[in-house]
């Protein structure tokens, strides 16, 4: 069993349905699944900015989007400066990839993952009705993208692609992974960070079979995997109550690890706690 122990760090005011999140040192990057916005909160003067992820001829909403036309943004990752966000392809309004510069606060032409995501389906044998890219994750030319298993199936598991993002020409690998449940109810994946060689990731237990449907909360788990043989070393339920989708490294110490987490209350509400989880090592 791992030591561990969990507090509310930040509530930011203006961020609803957090899904994923990241952490420069300076500001934390957060995602919305209902949103089409990017939000940056600075730590340095505890202000919110926003920065608008829509299409030029967009004229809809930019917050609790309806659930048929949100893009449904799960995942962030950050390749230096630049930062992407993935879109979940669950559905076809669903296959999308951003990239924003995270100085410039410059959005680039969206990237459409519809052909990536129809070659990963068939490569790793996951109809559409169990695709759900919850978690993403960069180590250079190296990506792994993780595949929520809350659909009828159940399948999780990590893709590793090898190339170049931008033209989503990649070359990649599935290894499907055996989680635990919670409470009775099978866990799947939520987000996910590179620290070494490792992968800590984060997986939540929800009582529904659907990618698209939420449900009643399970909780949430912690684990690591080592990237080499993509097996689970551990893992440690820190929530029978939180639904956490998205983890980040805060702080690296000799003896403990520190992550900061979001939570997606799957609510209209424009506000979202930031919780520390300490990990001793």
């Amino acid at each position: 069993m791992q030591k561990f122990q969990l507090e509310v760090l930040f509530h930011i005011i203006g961020i609803g349905s957090a899904s994923g999140l990241f952490f420069n040192g300076t500001s934390i990057y957060v995602v919305s699944d209902n949103s089409h916005l990017l939000y940056e909160y600075s730590l340095i003067d505890k202000k919110l900015e926003k920065i608008n992820l829509a299409p030029q001829d967009y004229t809809g909403q930019l917050e609790n989007v309806p659930k048929k036309e949100k893009r449904d943004f799960e995942a962030i990752a950050a390749l230096g400066d630049d930062l992407y966000l993935f879109g979940s392809g669950s559905t076809e309004k669903r296959n999308t990839i951003l990239h924003v510069d995270s100085q410039s606060k410059k959005v680039f032409p969206a990237i459409d993952a519809t052909d990536l995501y129809l070659s990963m389906q068939e490569f790793g044998e996951i109809n559409k009705e169990n695709f759900n890219i919850e978690a993403a994750v960069n180590a250079g030319s190296t990506w792994y993208l993780f595949n929520r298993g809350n659909g009828p199936k159940k399948q999780n598991g990590v893709f590793t692609l090898e190339g170049d993002i931008n033209e989503t020409s990649f070359q990649f690998i599935f290894n499907e992974v055996k989680l635990p449940k919670i409470n009775g109810f099978q866990s799947s994946f939520t987000d996910a960070v590179l620290i070494d060689d490792k992968l800590y990731f984060l997986a939540a237990a929800e009582k529904t079979t659907s990618t698209y449907k939420d449900g009643e909360v399970a909780g949430t788990l912690i684990g690591r995997m080592d990237t080499e043989s993509m097996e689970v070393e551990w893992t440690q339920v820190i929530s029978q109550k939180n639904k956490f989708e998205g983890i980040t490294l805060y702080k690296k110490n000799d003896k403990s690890l520190e992550f900061l987490l979001s939570e997606d209350t799957d609510s209209d509400a424009t506000a979202s706690d930031i919780y520390k989880l300490t990990l001793e090592e």
